[in-house]
């Protein structure tokens, strides 16, 4: 359409969108109403084009009558003989780059050098630079699209083998060991076998990190399943009296003001505590005691831990709730460094923040979140 109205209102009878690559002019559209012998994907060099001056094919060039143009009234060479009037204005896409020409010819001459013809052609190569830009977006949305929906494969895949082929092998290890301490076992046997099943434990804590690691920053975050309950205390109680047998000497004092039920997920809230707890109990001073303290009372829930110990400094604490971020090591510190991370994307999944504060005189993280 764009060419038709090109020849129409220059009375021109050759017009093309050509492609300029190095020494070649490609054509990649044409109208042809003079029997000029180009076609769509033809292409020739720039030395064959009709005037010399058409190599500076980045610039206008406007030719109304050959014999009268300064630049190429003495060349005769095939085919100018045949063509009197040429335009050519440069097609620059919207990052800067030379595209090519929107160009048109004619065996008579034509007054083209017009304010209104050479607006319209500028106005048709910025249209047309705007079609290739918007086309190349176009295949580049759509590559993307592909490489997501191969990415979405590659995540279920993984959260798949995490979910599934990894806990298969960590259970069958675990029913081994619980089948050989039902044998009669000499000391070190059983010492073994206890290891055994520590490691199981420690092993499918691991996964179960990966797992909400996976499903938080490559999914649509943590999965929760939310309910009023007026059991957090017996959770919470559980969860220490797990990590005090891990942790033997260390003093936990708690706290328990749980005056409203709570609409929550009881194990992400567990899990949550858990992995504060251990943080606590990883870096914490030994000879001083951890507080817990658990409120529900005017519509919010506030779950917080304590410890003495040397503060986190303030470049640390930005990162904290990173995955994969650990602090100074400790001798019984293990894990992956995603405990915080999880903890974090927990408190966000129940529509509440974990913050931390920290001071020479302790180190608290603490959950805020509605009880409704």
């Amino acid at each position: 359409m764009i060419l038709r109205i090109i020849c129409h209102t220059t009375g021109m009878g050759f017009a093309a969108v050509a492609r300029v690559i190095d020494e070649r002019w490609v054509a990649c559209e044409v109208l042809d109403q003079i029997s000029f012998g180009l076609k769509p994907g033809d292409e020739t060099r720039l030395d064959k084009v009709p005037c010399p001056e058409l190599r500076r094919v980045k610039e206008p060039v406007i030719i109304e009558h050959v014999a009268a143009d300064r630049v190429c009234s003495f060349h005769h060479a095939p085919p100018l003989g045949q063509f009197k009037s040429y335009i050519s204005l440069p097609i620059t896409l919207e990052d800067g780059q030379f595209f090519g020409t929107l160009c048109a010819i004619d065996p008579n001459p034509n007054r083209i050098n017009t304010p209104e013809i050479v607006g319209m052609f500028k106005l048709f190569c910025e249209l047309l630079a705007f079609h290739f830009h918007a086309q190349e977006q176009r295949a580049s949305s759509a590559l993307r699209l592909q490489e997501e929906r191969k990415e979405t494969e590659l995540r279920e895949q993984f959260i798949a083998l995490l979910g599934h082929d990894l806990r298969n092998p960590l259970g069958a290890i675990s029913s081994g060991a619980e089948f050989l301490k039902l044998t009669p076992l000499d000391e070190m046997a059983v010492r073994v076998v206890d290891a055994m099943q520590r490691s199981v434990v420690r092993m499918s804590e691991l996964i179960n990190d990966v797992l909400d690691f996976a499903r938080g920053r490559l999914g649509s975050g943590i999965d929760v399943s939310r309910r009023i309950t007026t059991g957090l205390e017996p959770a919470l109680n559980q969860v220490i009296e797990g990590l005090a047998e891990a942790w033997p000497g260390r003093q936990i004092v708690t706290h328990y003001l749980l005056s409203e039920p709570v609409n929550c997920d009881l194990s992400r809230i567990a899990q949550l505590f858990s992995n504060l707890l251990s943080n606590a109990l990883t870096y914490g001073e030994a000879a001083q005691p951890i507080h817990v303290r658990a409120i529900s009372k005017d519509g919010a829930f506030e779950l917080s831990v304590a410890n003495a110990g040397s503060p986190i400094s303030a470049s640390a604490q930005e990162r904290l709730f990173q995955p994969f971020f650990r602090g100074e090591e400790q001798p019984k510190q293990q894990g992956l460094g995603l405990g915080l991370y999880i903890a974090a994307e927990i408190a966000r999944a129940h529509g509440g923040q974990l913050m931390v504060t920290s001071t020479p005189e302790e180190t608290r993280f603490t959950l805020r979140m509605p009880s409704a």
